[in-house]
């Protein structure tokens, strides 16, 4: 595929964090796990990473896009098993409580008015799965198992995960995912609408950060109505949809990026939008 030059991180957390922050010039955001050794599971540590680092991207007027991937060969193993074997000495109000804040923490990249993907370098599991379809788009390698394997180990699956498999995959596929515990790989994957495209392990957060720039050259306005309107399934009923649009295409008529993409294409030029 043809895709637009990737611009250098302009700046980069410290190697030894546990979520490393990627900004680069063009508005993109890269997110990486940084436990490898843990195949990035989710630790309080990452989980409080991840919390500061999304309430800050949201607040981000310039950001355009964010992709987040893991270091090593998993993209995320999920919960800690260690955490889960605490929840014998709590009682189930507690527990309730418990998890509903990390559902929340975990699942906040979905609040981003932005364009979220996820680069599957490798295992996503469970609530690390989630976490993937929570995002907007995801792509991974070939070789990336993707499970759903709450069962196995006694437990009813969490972070949303009954109301989000079934939406990107229609429901047989997400029963057969949680009752059986079944791995998909990259090209089964692909095949049931779970991924968007698979690509190699070597090139994947190359393509994927491309895929990020493209959006970013996108109107930005335009960009994040159009997302808001596919939230949650989409629309409702064909109704809804008009009535969405009837308002939500007049506002980005009367932007400057209006006037600027119909030059643009006149032009035969990239346009460049100002996000008003």
């Amino acid at each position: 595929m043809s895709n637009p030059q990737i611009d250098a991180p302009a700046a980069i957390t410290p190697t030894d964090a546990a979520l490393a922050i990627d900004r680069l010039d063009n508005g993109v955001v890269l997110l990486r796990l940084n436990l490898p050794d843990r195949r990035n599971a989710m630790t309080d540590e990452l989980t409080e990473a991840w919390q500061a680092a999304i309430a800050e991207l949201q607040a981000d007027r310039d950001l355009r896009a964010v992709v987040v991937t893991g270091e090593g060969k998993a993209f995320c193993a999920g919960g800690e098993l260690a955490w889960l074997e605490q929840s014998g000495t709590m009682t189930p109000d507690q527990l309730r409580t418990r998890m509903l804040t990390f559902y929340r923490a975990w699942l906040s990249i979905r609040t981003l008015d932005v364009p979220s993907i996820a680069a599957l370098n490798g295992a996503a599991v469970g609530a690390g799965l989630a976490m993937a379809l929570a995002c907007d788009l995801r792509y991974a390698t070939p070789e990336a198992g993707l499970s759903m394997p709450f069962t196995s180990l006694g437990i009813h699956p969490g972070m949303a995960s009954t109301f989000l498999l079934p939406e990107v995959v229609g429901l047989a596929v997400a029963r057969e995912m949680f009752l059986t515990g079944r791995v998909l790989r990259g090209a089964q994957a692909l095949a049931v609408g779970l991924v968007n495209q698979v690509f190699p392990a070597e090139s994947l957060r190359a393509e994927v950060l491309a895929i990020a720039s493209t959006i970013a050259t996108r109107a930005p306005i335009a960009t994040r109505l159009t997302r808001q309107a596919l939230a949650d399934g989409g629309h409702r009923s064909f109704d809804a949809a008009l009535k969405w649009e009837a308002v939500a295409q007049p506002l980005t008529m009367a932007t400057e990026d209006l006037f600027e993409g119909i030059a643009a294409a006149r032009q035969r030029r990239s346009p460049v939008f100002i996000g008003r």
